[in-house]
C-alpha cells in the first residue's frame, strides 16, 4: 500500500517482507561492481513513486564513490541491507582526517543514507556505521554528508513537497524520526529559500549597490572569458576556497585536486547569462554569484541515464532559465560585511528579467550565517531546510 502524508508519497511497503519481524535481514559490505551498482541504484527503486525525487547520474556516483581524490586521504566503507536478495537500504561510512585534525574532533560522518520505512533496517546501516567508526577510534558520527563540502549534505526535515536543486538530498519524512529514535540530536541546519527572479530588487538595494561601484570602482567581470584561461579558474577557486574558511560551517579547505575536479565538473555549465563576478580596479576578485538552470526535472526524466536520451534532456534543460539554482554566493575575505553582495544581487537581477527567470532556489546555507538571512529581505518562502545529525559513541 501506499502511505501518504499532505497529498505526497512518504512511504511504501511492497509486500509483507518489507514489515520488521517478518524478515530475514543481514548487513552485507558493497565490494565490486556488481554490488556498487546495486548501491547505486537502490533509491531509484525505493523513491520510483516519488514525485519529488531527483535521480543521481549513475556515472556520477560511480565517479563519487571510488575515483574522486578525495579518496586519496579519506577512509570509507558502504554496506546494504539485504531481504533475502533484494535490497533495503543502504549506508557509507567516511573519515576525513583533514576535518578532525582541523576541528579537534574525532568524527566518522555517514552519507548515501537510504532504508525502506522500517526502523530495523535503519538502526542495522546506522550501528554497523557506528561500530566502524569505533573501531577505527572515532568518538562521534555525524551526516548525511559528503567526504568534504563540496557534496550532498543534510537531511531534509522541511519542504518535502517541493523538487530539490539537483545537489540536494531528497528524503522520506520517516528518516527523521529514525534518528531521534536511535538517539541522534541536531548539529546545524541549513536553510534553502525560493525567490521571486522576475520582479525589480528594492530601490535601496540599487542605491547601495552604485555608490559601492563608484566608491571602490568595482566592475562585472566576464564568466565566458575566466573559463577559458585555466589559470584564473584556478585563481577563482583558491579566493573561493579562502571566502569559505572562516565564514561555513565545517568547511574544508579542498586539495589541489579537488579544485581541478570541481572546475573540470562545474565551469562547462557557467555563463555569463545569468551569473556575476566583481573585481575591483586591480582586476581582483571582489565578490561572486554562481547560478546554473535547474535540471532537477531532466534528471527526474533521465532517470540515471546519460544514454540514451538523458544528454538530450539536460541539454534541453540548460537553455532554459525559468527556474534557476543559486550554486554558490560570497565575497573574498576583506570584502565581507562590506554590502558587496548588493552588487552582484543586483546584475544578477537585471539578467534574470532580460532570460525571463521566474524563481531562483538558494543553495543549502547553515542557519546561523549572517547573510544567509539576506534572502529573508525579499519577497521570499522558506523552500527546505535540512539537518546535520550527530551522536556520541
Amino acid at each position: 500500500m501506499i502511505v501518504k502524508l499532505c497529498g505526497n508519497i512518504v512511504g511504501k511497503i511492497a509486500d509483507s517482507s518489507y514489515i520488521c519481524g517478518m524478515s530475514d535481514y543481514r548487513v552485507v559490505e558493497v565490494q565490486g561492481k556488481r554490488d556498487l551498482k546495486k548501491f547505486i541504484k537502490f533509491p531509484d527503486k525505493l523513491y520510483k513513486d516519488c514525485p519529488q525525487y531527483v535521480p543521481a547520474l549513475h556515472s556520477d556516483q560511480v565517479k563519487s564513490l571510488t575515483k574522486v581524490s578525495t579518496l586519496s586521504y579519506c577512509k570509507r566503507k558502504m554496506w546494504m541491507v539485504l531481504d533475502g536478495k533484494k535490497v533495503v537500504g543502504r549506508i557509507c561510512g567516511m573519515i576525513n582526517p583533514r576535518y578532525n585534525a582541523l576541528y579537534d574532533k574525532k568524527r566518522a560522518r555517514f552519507g548515501w543514507f537510504d532504508t525502506i520505512d522500517d526502523l530495523e533496517v535503519a538502526r542495522l546501516l546506522i550501528g554497523t556505521a557506528e561500530s566502524w567508526a569505533k573501531e577505527n577510534g572515532m568518538t562521534e558520527i555525524h551526516g548525511p554528508l559528503y567526504y568534504n563540502t563540496l557534496g550532498k549534505q543534510g537531511m531534509l526535515i522541511e519542504g518535502f513537497q517541493n523538487i530539490p536543486p539537483f545537489n540536494c538530498i531528497y528524503n522520506y519524512p520517516y528518516y527523521v524520526n529514525f534518528m531521534d529514535a536511535l538517539g541522534y540530536v541536531k548539529e546545524c541546519d541549513w536553510v534553502q529559500y525560493k525567490v521571486p527572479a522576475d520582479e525589480p530588487l528594492q530601490e535601496k538595494i540599487t542605491r547601495i549597490a552604485s555608490l559601492l561601484r563608484e566608491r571602490y570602482n568595482l566592475h562585472e567581470g566576464s564568466i565566458d572569458l575566466l573559463k577559458k584561461d585555466k589559470a584564473k579558474v584556478r585563481y577563482f577557486f583558491d579566493v573561493y576556497n579562502e571566502s569559505f574558511a572562516k565564514a561555513v560551517y565545517n568547511f574544508i579547505p579542498f586539495t589541489k585536486e579537488e579544485i581541478e575536479e570541481e572546475a573540470s565538473s562545474v565551469m562547462m555549465f557557467l555563463s555569463d547569462k545569468t551569473s556575476s563576478i566583481i573585481f575591483d580596479e586591480n582586476e581582483d576578485l571582489v565578490g561572486f554569484g554562481i547560478t546554473f538552470p535547474s535540471i532537477s526535472k531532466a534528471l527526474q526524466k533521465a532517470k540515471g541515464h546519460l544514454f540514451p536520451f538523458g544528454w538530450w534532456h539536460l541539454l534541453r534543460a540548460l537553455r532554459h532559465y525559468d527556474t534557476v539554482d543559486l550554486m554558490i554566493n560570497g565575497a573574498v575575505p576583506k570584502w565581507q560585511n562590506k554590502g558587496v553582495s548588493s552588487i552582484y544581487h543586483c546584475t544578477m537581477s537585471e539578467k534574470y528579467i532580460a532570460a525571463g527567470t521566474k524563481w531562483a532556489i538558494t543553495n543549502p546555507q547553515i542557519e546561523s550565517n549572517g547573510p544567509a538571512n539576506v534572502w529573508t529581505k525579499y519577497d521570499s518562502e522558506l523552500f527546505m531546510r535540512r539537518r546535520c545529525f550527530v551522536k556520541e559513541l
